[in-house]
């Protein structure tokens, strides 16, 4: 059988060999039914062929693979079986290559696991003599301690409770037995392989750092061990050099108790190896591993004693070295340094003279680690894939700079405040600064100012007073760049307060953001976002800015033109993105709508501003009427724009200066309404343009106020020739936006499209609820959901604000009673509670403004007994019986609150007519005692609701228990 499964695992897993498909599988299948063999008699298998000189690897692989299986279930019984011939066996597979070595390594492992001590008391004992065998013996019992290491012994994976007490019981047996053996010969290893076979050297030194976190620190911290580790971290075989500085770092990240630490970090005397810059970043890792460590041991044992003194000694002897590996190593972990520096500054509490130079030097590091790569210089400035993806990069890594920053700002403001002025100085004053290094200095300039109160930003404490005036005045040799250019003018914004407050500097403030910095920058994203913050800066300014502006509207006048004289074929007007300018429109609009403003200016500056608009709207009208315009066109754009830049100039003023105090303004943006109303007109079906009309229309009443009424019918008119669910929803939100403004005046245009409003709506919606399967979740599904829960509001709105009479009028009273099917029914099942809450508060409604008290003759014949017998029996009983109705949720106590309230109206409203029918007949229906019934109507009766509320939720939770399922709730 034998030669029979050499010749199958060869055709099985011969990578070489071309084997036809089926005999391949033949051989796999012979291969498997070996491997299922008893254990005893695959072990006696594998061990007599492993001896066979003759043995490809393949099959040695596959015979140890299938050896390394059966010792896991090898009875303890059949374990002399594979020992007997251990000796030979690793002798004789030593000189094997590595996969065949890591594989017999990995079986030895194994049985230690299982088997050491009790059944095998000397596996360690057995196998050092054989080390004098030669590099190949050495190199066989390196491996098998690096695979005991990484199947057990290692705690950087995580292990299950029972490997855990086998890597406990292996370490303690190796303790009392063996160790110390091992570690002597680590250093014999070391000793005699470092110039003949130096990758031997660095096995042992590599297996040595793996097993220092749990042997005795003395078997290779002494005047033997160490002296050897620090002649080979000087050495010249790079290594030899890093596996020596891993074992140092091993023994420095030792877990003691703070004082042995100490004693042991002073002991390694690390500082003679820190000075050495010249291998210094070779050692990179054991430099920072070693700060770390003395920093934990002066945060142990404290500030206030000799210990503790001499802890921030070792760690100020190795801080240097630490600042030198983060500005020149490349290989460091950054990371991990950044998380050192800020636990080192955190620890400073009063920092000494000699620290703060220190957290000056961490500074220092911040910057230099937040630079930009200057090979990405181009990318950055029109910013590409690779540039986009350099700039999301930086923002991550500077997440933790820039928190390390603002604890520096902290503990040494004084320090940070000359840093960030040295800093300013040489990027203002030197045109040797580059791109990275200025736009480093300004966003570390922008961060500062998070540190600072609002009054300190408002007076300019310390040296603030000399740096923003520096800052507005500053123009640096690289500000055409993009990302200098953008930090600059998030950073005048943050310090805008302080011009707030030194209204001298309001020039200065302007001309950044209206020159070549800014708004006249030649990169479009820089203008753009100069807009956008010269906008915020009027809104704080405000009326300070009023001397200037002519100034200023001079300043953006070319900016302003552009809208007027737009190339309708331009490529630049296709890609300049629809918010182009409407910043800047927003701005002029905040500074010439102040009343501070005399009112020949204020309308000389309006109606330049909106006459060449209104010509540009004018003439593409003009030229749709004769020829057809597809809604891609750049003109469509161009009108786009119009609107917007008008939409944003009237955000500038407030209904009392348009309609009362300057109705000259008023008239003006009336017949810039009735111009843009034409767009509705000429384009009924381009969304884009509608929209935005829209958006003007929804701003035009906030300012026009009741003279807005004139203009509605026809706009109102265009707006509902579109039947989209969209388009119906935009809808809706403006009329719930003129009635909550208006109230009872709107109600005659509401009587007017109410009829065609409603029957639109329901025609869109389906009569069934939504499906919740994922299917359904489309963008039309989303799109008719949006509508329904605008409906709701808008009869909401109607109830609440005086206007239910527009139900009843003779042209919609036809929907009613769909209507009140449709908020029955919603206010019991609708998946939204707080919708179902709104048609609770619809029906209260409803029912004070159309009932008369008792039995009078009510507005609505047949309502009255709709809401006795139906709604309050399905909406405030059985609803609430369904045991979806959770309590403990709050939105569906707020619900149950409304369902409360409503009983109490339709008591108050209807009396004993409302009593005979819910407390006689509704309730007992649902199985109530007439006890508890009793008691219902006499909390009813009261005048405290909490105390109702409470009542009926007890109610309704102990009829829950007796309901006996013959109500079908719902």
């Amino acid at each position: 059988m034998a030669d029979d499964l050499e010749r199958a695992i060869l055709l099985a897993y011969d990578p070489g060999a071309a084997v036809d498909p089926a005999l391949k599988s033949q051989a796999i299948a012979f291969c498997d039914r070996a491997r299922r063999e008893p254990p005893s008699s695959l072990v006696s298998l594998c061990l007599e062929r492993l001896h066979r000189p003759s043995l490809s690897d393949p099959v040695r692989f596959w015979l140890l693979s299938a050896l390394h299986e059966a010792l896991l279930s090898l009875p303890p019984s059949d374990l002399p079986l594979f020992l007997t011939s251990l000796p030979t066996l690793t002798s004789y597979l030593s000189s094997s290559p590595p996969f065949i070595k890591n594989k017999l390594s990995q079986s030895l492992s194994t049985l230690i696991t299982l088997h050491y001590p009790h059944s095998w008391p000397n596996p360690f004992l057995n196998l050092l003599p054989q080390l004098a065998d030669g590099p190949h013996a050495v190199d066989m019992f390196l491996r098998l301690l690096s695979s005991l290491d990484d199947d057990l012994l290692s705690q950087d994976y995580p292990r299950d409770a029972a490997a855990t007490t086998a890597a406990a019981r292996v370490k303690d047996a190796m303790r009392v037995q063996c160790v110390p053996q091992i570690a002597r010969a680590w250093f014999d290893v070391i000793t005699h392989y470092r110039a003949s076979d130096p990758s031997i050297s660095a096995s042992a030194l590599d297996v040595a750092r793996r097993y220092i976190p749990w042997i005795d620190i003395g078997l290779v911290a002494n005047d033997v061990f160490l002296p050897l580790l620090f002649e080979l971290v000087e050495s010249p075989e790079e290594q030899l050099r890093s596996a020596a500085a891993g074992c140092l770092l091993a023994i420095v990240g030792k877990r003691m108790d703070p004082r042995p630490k100490l004693a042991l970090l002073r002991s390694l005397q690390l500082n003679r190896v820190f000075s050495k810059h010249y291998f210094v970043c070779s050692l990179a890792h054991l430099i920072t591993g070693y700060a770390v460590e003395a920093l934990e041991c002066y945060k142990k044992l404290g500030s206030d004693n000799v210990d503790g003194s001499s802890a921030m000694e070792l760690l100020e002897e190795a801080l240097p070295s630490v600042f030198y590996v983060m500005q020149n190593c490349e290989e460091v972990d950054t990371g991990n340094v950044v998380e050192f520096l800020s636990s080192y500054v955190s620890a400073m509490k009063t920092p000494s003279q000699k620290q703060l130079v220190y957290i000056g030097q961490v500074l220092e590091v911040v910057r230099d680690q937040m630079l930009y790569d200057s090979t990405y210089r181009s990318n950055l400035d029109l910013p590409d894939k690779i540039g986009r993806e350099e700039e999301d990069k930086m923002a991550e890594v500077r997440k933790d700079l820039f928190a390390l920053f603002r604890s520096v700002s902290r503990v040494a403001p004084d320090v940070t405040q000359v840093f960030m002025r040295n800093l300013l100085v040489k990027a203002v004053g030197s045109s040797e600064m580059n791109v990275e290094e200025v736009e480093a200095a300004l966003s570390l300039f922008y961060r500062f100012g998070e540190t600072l109160s609002e009054e300190a930003m408002r007076t300019g404490t310390g040296l603030l007073g000399e740096l923003v005036p520096m800052l507005l005045s500053a123009r640096f040799s690289c500000h055409s760049h993009r990302i200098v250019a953008l930090v600059y003018l998030d950073t005048i914004t943050r310090y805008l307060k302080f011009v707030q407050e030194n209204t001298q500097y309001i020039p200065y403030a302007l001309s950044a953001f209206l020159d070549e910095r800014g708004i006249h920058h030649s990169n479009l994203s820089v203008s753009q976002r100069a807009s956008y913050l010269f906008m915020r800066a009027v809104k704080l300014l405000k009326a300070k800015l009023v001397p200037f502006i002519e100034t200023i509207l001079q300043s953006l006048q070319d900016a302003v033109a552009r809208f007027t004289t737009l190339d309708w074929t331009s490529k630049e007007l296709k890609s300049s993105g629809s918010e182009d300018g409407s910043h800047t429109f927003e701005a002029i609009g905040l500074l010439i709508g102040m009343e501070d403003l005399s009112p020949e200016k204020q309308s000389e500056y309006l109606a330049a501003l909106l006459k060449p608009l209104c010509q540009q709207v004018d003439s593409l009208i003009a030229d749709a009427k004769l020829q057809k315009i597809e809604e891609s066109s750049p003109r469509i754009a161009s009108l786009q724009q119009t609107i917007m830049a008008i939409n944003a100039l009237s955000k500038g003023f407030n209904e009392r200066l348009v309609t009362t105090s300057r109705p000259a303004i008023g008239i003006m943006f009336k017949q810039t309404l009735d111009i843009l109303l034409q767009i509705l007109v000429v384009f009924p079906n381009i969304e884009p343009l509608r929209n935005k009309v829209t958006s003007f229309l929804h701003r035009m009443v906030d300012i026009l106020g009741a003279s807005i009424f004139p203009y509605l019918p026809i706009a109102l008119k265009q707006l509902l020739t579109e039947s989209e669910p969209k388009e119906m929803a935009d809808f809706l939100i403006l009329i719930n936006q003129l009635i909550c403004k208006f109230n009872g005046s709107i109600a005659g245009i509401l009587e007017d499209i109410f009829p065609t409003v409603v029957s639109r709506v329901f025609n869109l919606l389906p009569s069934d609820a939504f499906s919740s399967a994922p299917k359904y979740n489309t963008e039309e599904v989303r799109e008719l959901q949006e509508l329904q829960r605008v409906l709701y509001t808008f009869l909401h709105v109607m109830a609440t604000h005086e206007l239910s009479s527009v139900l009843l009028a003779p042209t919609c009273r036809g929907y009613l009673d769909s209507i009140m099917q449709l908020l029955l029914f919603t206010s019991c099942n609708h998946k939204d509670i707080l919708v179902r809450k709104q048609c609770v508060q619809i029906f209260v409604r409803l029912i004070k403004d159309w009932c008369k008290k008792y039995n009078g003759e009510d507005k609505l014949p047949g309502f009255r007994s709709f809401i006795i017998e139906t709604f309050a029996t399905h909406c405030c009983l059985y609803s609430v019986l369904d045991k979806s109705f959770e309590f403990r949720d709050a939105n569906t106590l707020l619900l149950f609150g409304e369902i409360v309230v409503a009983q109490k109206v339709m008591y108050e409203e209807f009396g004993d007519e409302f009593v005979i029918h819910f407390v006689s007949k509704g309730l007992p229906a649902a199985h109530c005692p007439q006890d508890l019934a009793e008691q219902y109507y006499r909390k009813l009766q009261g005048n405290d609701i909490k105390a109702l509320k409470s009542f009926y939720q007890s109610l309704i939770e102990k009829l829950r228990q007796q309901q006996n399922g013959s109500i079908v709730f719902r």
